[in-house]
């Protein structure tokens, strides 16, 4: 006779998203103005840094980061929506929403993790058609 253990812990599935959420919750109006502050001017400099070697140009204005390319002609926008606390940008036309990810420090795509430099450098490197390190 063969016995078997049968463990009385709940098993949860990983859910990767669930310290967003949490996060979310927790982040004051505040909090999340400072941190969309530093994400987007780290972002700022690390583009126009970039910029000096690919065709593209990086413009902040009123909060928001707006990337601009000539051939083929095209803008991003990147942007705080502090209602929901998160950051939107819109690129190819589509749009994405990242969320504050408090476990990494950063900004990311809540069922990727793709953070915010991720998801920019792969745009832009569809754009010009070259590989990007920001």
């Amino acid at each position: 006779m063969t016995s078997t253990t049968c463990s009385l812990e709940p098993t949860v599935p990983a859910r990767p998203q669930l310290h967003l959420l949490t996060s979310y919750l927790m982040m004051d109006e505040q909090e999340f103005r400072t941190q969309s502050d530093l994400a987007l001017t780290a972002l700022y400099n690390a583009l126009a840094a970039a910029s000096d070697d690919h065709d593209f140009d990086p413009d902040m204005n009123n909060g928001a980061l707006a990337i601009e390319f000539d051939d083929p002609p095209a803008k991003f926008v990147i942007s705080p929506n502090t209602p929901v606390r998160q950051i939107w940008v819109s690129a190819h036309s589509r749009s994405f929403k990242l969320d504050w990810d408090a476990v990494r420090g950063l900004f990311a795509m809540p069922l990727t993790g793709q953070t915010l430099k991720e998801l920019i450098e792969d745009h832009i490197e569809q754009q010009i058609g070259e590989k990007i390190k920001l």
